[in-house]
């Protein structure tokens, strides 16, 4: 029996390297290849490890054709009040829903999961009507208004937060606190781990997301990063496949370091989720 665990365990550990080499070898090789001034014209093929003439005027080539940093500072704007907005609204209702135990809870928590089973590319087209309508095309509040429903936020925290022992909220009314302060002072500082994957989701979906930037931006100093790049690599006037890398290694670095500094929560948060009262 033991021998069988081992071999299984061993296939195992084969199988989840092979699958972090089909996920890594391709980023490495994109970093690799920004640094390669050979590259600057034709990717080459068969694809190389190694830059032939290893170079950083790719990145400048990227920071001078390409105005990266005020794209950087859009996307980090609206990534930002995304993230403020949906976490708010998403702790409240999960935190309403976990401890206050209205009358139809359970049917709020249903109906806001059921929007999750409308795919975006239904609803872009009224919701595109909709800010056009009422002159919000063109701003940040395009991305700020729908980030109040974060449904997947609202049912994590909600889970989260239902571990959580109900006598830290009858501690908290019996000494005199409202519901604002007991959630303020008593739940939300034990909410960290769930707050910390929360946001490596939000921000991952808007740093990443092109096609609601590309139907709601319209002047190009608003652009945010990945609608800069996609203009950029398809201007035929220049093709430039090493710059095009130096710039989305550069747009990674963001995403990179937030879950770098927030992996540890979400590992604590993971942990969290399989204990019992």
């Amino acid at each position: 029996m033991k021998k069988t665990n081992r071999m299984g365990n061993i296939l195992l550990i084969i199988v989840l390297l092979l699958g972090s080499l089909i996920m890594i070898v391709p980023f490495l090789w994109m970093v690799l290849t920004s640094f390669d001034w050979q590259a600057r014209l034709n990717i080459p093929f068969p694809p190389r490890f190694w830059p032939e003439e290893f170079s950083l005027r790719t990145y400048t080539l990227a920071f001078t054709n390409i105005p990266m940093l005020k794209y950087i500072v859009n996307s980090l704007i609206i990534s930002l009040g995304v993230i403020i907005i949906s976490l708010t609204s998403a702790l409240f209702s999960g935190y309403a829903i976990s401890k206050l135990k209205f009358k139809g809870s359970s049917i709020v928590l249903v109906l806001a999961l059921s929007t999750m089973m409308i795919p975006f590319e239904m609803t872009m087209i009224p919701q595109y009507l909709l800010f056009d309508k009422i002159n919000l095309l063109d701003t940040y509040w395009a991305f700020y208004l729908p980030a109040l429903n974060f449904a997947f936020g609202t049912f994590l925290a909600k889970s989260f937060i239902d571990q959580l022992p109900n006598t830290l909220r009858e501690a908290g009314i019996i000494d005199g606190a409202n519901e604002f302060l007991v959630f303020l002072k008593i739940y939300l500082p034990l909410c960290i781990p769930i707050l910390a994957t929360m946001v490596i989701l939000q921000f991952l979906a808007v740093w990443n997301d092109l096609l609601w930037p590309l139907l709601a931006l319209q002047t190009p100093d608003k652009y945010t990063i990945q609608l800069g790049l996609a203009m950029f690599s398809y201007n035929k006037d220049l093709p430039l496949p090493s710059v095009i890398m130096a710039a989305t290694t550069v747009s990674l670095l963001p995403v990179i370091v937030t879950y770098l500094f927030l992996q540890r929560y979400i590992v604590e948060s993971i942990a969290l989720s399989g204990m019992k009262q």
